[in-house]
C-alpha cells in the first residue's frame, strides 16, 4: 500500500492547485514526475482562463470600433449633405454673378475653400474607416488563432489526464462500504483471486493506489461510487483487461462487478461516440473494436482499418459502396444529431 501523501495525491487528481513560481518566499522543493505533470495541468489551465479573459476584452473592443464605425458614417453623411447645401449655394451665387463680377469673383473663392475643406475631411473620414476595416479584419484572425490555441491545449490536457490514468483500471459495481474490512486494494485482490486466480498469484501486479470517485459520497445516488486502482504498468493493466473481456463475467463474493480502463471525460466522451457504428459494425462481423484512447478499428475485406475520426470513416465509407449500405443509417442519424446540436448553440 503507498504512503498516506501518495493516496491523497490519487484523492484529488484533478483538483490540486501549485502555487505560482514567482510568489515570493516560496520554498525550494523537489517535486515528483506526477506533481511536475500536476503543475503542468495546472498552468495550462491558467493560461486557458487567460485566454478566455484576453477574448472577452477583445468582444468589448469590437463592440467599441463597431460604435465608432456607426459615428464616422453619421457624420460622413452629415458631410455629404453640406455638400449638397453647398452645390446649392454655388448657384445661388452664380445668379448673383450676373449683377456684380467682384462679388462674383469673391463668392467663387470662398466656395472653393469650402468644397476643398469638405473634401479634405471626406478623405480623413474614409481613410479612418479603412483603417477600423482593416483592425476589424485583423482582431477577426486573431480570434481564429485563439480559438485555434484552445483547442490545441484541451488537447494537450486531455492527452496529460490520459497519461496520468494511463496504468488505472475503473472498478463499477462494488457496493459502499464493502472495502472497510480490507481496504480498496484487498477487495481488488479479491477480485484477481476469485475470478482470475492465475493472475491473483502474479507477484508483479503491485496496487500503488486505490480510491473511490468521486470522493464525497451522495447519498441521493443509488449506485456506488466507482473504485480506480492504479497499478505499477500498463502491461498488468491491459493484462486484467485482456482476461476480463475474455471472462466475460466478473464478481465480487458472488455479484458482478465490471472492470475498464479509465480515462478522461473527454475520451470517454469520444470512445462513446463510436458505440452506435460499433455496434452496426459488429452485426454485420467485421469485428470492430474501439482503440485507446478513442479509434475504431474494423476488419473490412480482410483488412484491419483503424480510424481516428468519424470525417476519416465517413470519407473511407464515400469510397466503399458495401461498407456505405451497411452504416447509411448510422451514419445519417448522426448527421442529424450534430446538425440539432449546432441548432440550439
Amino acid at each position: 500500500m503507498p504512503n498516506n501523501k501518495r493516496k491523497n495525491q490519487g484523492n484529488k487528481n484533478k483538483e490540486v492547485t501549485m502555487k505560482p513560481s514567482n510568489e515570493k518566499d516560496t520554498p525550494i522543493q523537489d517535486y515528483e514526475d506526477d506533481e511536475i505533470e500536476e503543475m503542468q495541468e495546472a498552468d495550462l489551465k491558467k493560461l486557458i482562463r487567460t485566454l478566455r479573459s484576453s477574448q472577452k476584452q477583445i468582444l468589448e473592443l469590437q463592440k467599441s470600433l463597431m460604435d465608432k464605425i456607426e459615428n464616422l458614417s453619421h457624420e460622413n453623411e452629415i458631410l455629404r449633405r453640406n455638400q449638397n447645401e453647398t452645390k446649392q449655394l454655388v448657384q445661388q451665387e452664380t445668379v448673383i454673378v450676373t449683377r456684380n463680377n467682384n462679388e462674383v469673383k469673391n463668392s467663387i473663392d470662398q466656395m472653393k475653400n469650402t468644397i476643398e475643406s469638405l473634401t479634405n475631411r471626406m478623405g480623413e473620414a474614409e481613410e479612418r474607416i479603412s483603417d477600423l476595416e482593416d483592425r476589424e479584419q485583423e482582431r477577426i484572425q486573431s480570434d481564429q488563432r485563439k480559438e485555434e490555441e484552445i483547442r490545441n491545449l484541451k488537447h494537450i490536457v486531455r492527452n496529460l489526464q490520459d497519461t496520468i490514468k494511463k496504468t488505472n483500471i475503473r472498478v463499477l459495481g462494488v457496493p459502499e462500504g464493502m472495502e472497510r474490512e480490507k481496504g480498496l486494494a484487498g477487495l481488488f485482490s479479491e477480485i484477481l483471486a476469485e475470478t482470475f486466480p492465475g493472475l491473483e498469484k502474479d507477484r508483479e501486479i503491485l496496487v500503488q493506489e486505490a480510491h473511490r470517485t468521486p470522493n464525497k459520497h451522495d447519498q441521493k445516488r443509488s449506485s456506488p461510487r466507482h473504485v480506480v486502482i492504479k497499478l505499477s504498468t500498463v502491461k498488468h493493466k491491459e493484462k486484467i483487461l485482456k482476461c476480463a473481456r475474455e471472462k466475460r463475467q466478473i464478481t465480487l463474493r458472488g455479484s458482478p462487478i465490471r472492470l475498464t480502463a479509465d480515462f478522461s471525460s473527454e475520451t470517454l466522451q469520444a470512445r462513446r461516440e463510436w458505440r452506435d457504428i460499433a455496434q452496426v459494425l459488429r452485426e454485420n462481423n467485421c469485428q470492430p473494436r474501439i482503440l485507446y484512447p478513442a479509434k475504431l478499428s474494423s476488419v473490412n475485406e480482410g483488412e484491419i482499418k483503424t480510424f481516428h475520426s468519424k470525417q476519416k470513416l465517413k470519407e473511407f465509407v464515400a469510397t466503399c459502396p458495401a461498407l456505405q449500405k451497411m452504416l447509411k443509417d448510422v451514419l445519417h442519424t448522426e448527421t442529424q444529431k450534430h446538425g440539432h446540436q449546432y441548432e440550439r448553440r
